[in-house]
């Protein structure tokens, strides 16, 4: 980065507290939570606050979703603006929210372009992997049932935590994030948060395939990201789906396109069947987790900072990715449940309000299918206007040990097709 642009960068960050800090975005004392502290959880390396929420009624087997705020939010702000301790307590799974302090980082970000943050059993990552430890011993979790999503730098972190810990996780979702590996300093990340580097899919694979000696299964993933967003350029959602697909050997072009509450989305799925990655491209929306009505015609969450009015409830639809919507609530919960609702609120983009869009048909249209011998379909590379939410420190990176890749699998083309002829409605 140049001088130049180190200036502009300076120039364009929001004025400091009399502490030197960036405002707290999102940031609400008022909020009534359900989140508990969790205190004892382990060494801890990585000093960050441990919240969790877990409902009277549990789905079986026992699941639970990590959830990792952005920039200047805590848990409790977060949860309240994404709407997960409703969703939890609807569809019956645990939650468990780190928060990160000021000490580490004054503008509460997760350090996701530290090495000593983001290496398997070091600081932070590993103690998020110590609270995932202390509520699967404390609520029989199934070690199979364990998720984990993010926005902006906790999105940055999901992408950390699926990469060093691949085990853990059966699967992920980023909203407005970034790739795994491809920063090691602040320099480097705020350069990438404003235009990402086009890199091969195996050299990018190559990062998360060395962050580990897991040989997989590998974690399915969800990505989220917003067509205008001056925070995170929209370019890193293209390179976090050529990253997980290359660990997922599967092709760079989609299986199938079509629009879900009125945004672009794309499937990959493997010989099986099962979808293990997806791509969500919100139109027009900034940086933020996107709201919206959800298929259940409930809403989760309330617009406010970076928790933007899109017309798709983002947490809903991956609450529904992870498998956990398709739990039966028993009939006397169903009031409760509608209780909860919120009416739609007008759509903020870091902080201004503009007029909401409406939510769109709820039934998703008929998907395009595109056979995997098609070439991919390059996304544009945005370089939008950088507005950070950060001020960073790193240590250098340790040298990451390589190992042999494990053998590709083929795909299976004719399953592929039956597969996307069923997802357009033509076979049964």
């Amino acid at each position: 980065m140049s001088l130049a642009s180190n200036v502009d960068f300076l120039r364009r960050l929001p004025k400091l507290d009399r502490f030197g800090r960036l405002p707290e975005l999102g940031l609400r004392r008022d909020i009534e939570t359900p989140l508990v502290e969790i205190r004892d959880f382990g060494a801890n390396p990585g000093a960050l606050r441990m919240f969790a929420f877990v409902p009277e009624k549990l789905q079986h087997p026992h699941a639970l979703v990590v959830v990792l705020h952005g920039c200047g939010q805590t848990a409790a702000g977060y949860n309240h603006g994404a709407g997960w301790a409703t969703l939890a307590r609807h569809y019956g799974f645990a939650l468990l929210i780190p928060e990160q302090v000021v000490s580490n980082n004054a503008n509460r970000c997760f350090n996701w372009f530290n090495p000593e943050d983001t290496a398997r059993d070091r600081g932070e990552a590993a103690s998020i992997r110590q609270m995932i430890a202390r509520m699967t011993a404390d609520h029989g979790i199934d070690q199979r049932r364990i998720f984990i999503t993010g926005l902006s730098a906790g999105g940055a972190m999901t992408s950390v935590m699926l990469a060093t810990y691949p085990e853990v996780f059966a699967a992920g979702a980023i909203i407005a994030g970034l790739p795994f590996g491809v920063a090691n300093d602040v320099r480097e990340a705020l350069t990438i948060m404003r235009a990402t580097p086009v890199r091969t899919p195996h050299r990018l694979g190559d990062l998360v395939r060395k962050a580990s000696h897991h040989q997989g299964p590998w974690p399915r993933l969800s990505v989220w990201h917003g067509t205008v967003d001056g925070v995170v350029a929209p370019a890193n959602a293209r390179e976090i789906v050529k990253q997980w697909l290359d660990v997922h050997h599967l092709p760079q072009a989609p299986m199938s396109e079509g629009m879900v509450d009125g945004h672009p989305h794309r499937v990959w799925w493997n010989e099986e069947g099962e979808t293990i990655v997806e791509s969500y491209t919100i139109t027009d929306m900034a940086h933020g987790t996107p709201l919206g009505i959800a298929d259940n015609e409930l809403r989760y969450g309330e617009p406010g900072a970076f928790m933007i009015e899109a017309g798709i409830s983002s947490s809903f639809h991956i609450a529904k990715f992870f498998g956990l919507t398709e739990w039966i609530r028993e009939p006397e919960l169903a009031a409760e449940a509608r209780a909860d609702v919120k009416p739609a609120a007008r759509s903020q983009s870091n902080g201004a309000a503009k007029p909401a869009r409406k939510p769109a048909a709820k039934a998703a249209t008929p998907a395009k299918i595109i056979t995997p011998i098609i070439p991919p379909v390059p996304m544009p590379d945005f370089t939008e206007v950088f507005d950070p939410l950060m001020m960073m420190h790193a240590r250098p990176e340790p040298k990451p040990t390589p190992k042999q890749e494990p053998r590709r699998r083929g795909i299976d083309v004719s399953a592929v097709i039956t597969r996307a002829l069923t997802a357009a409605g033509l076979m049964k």
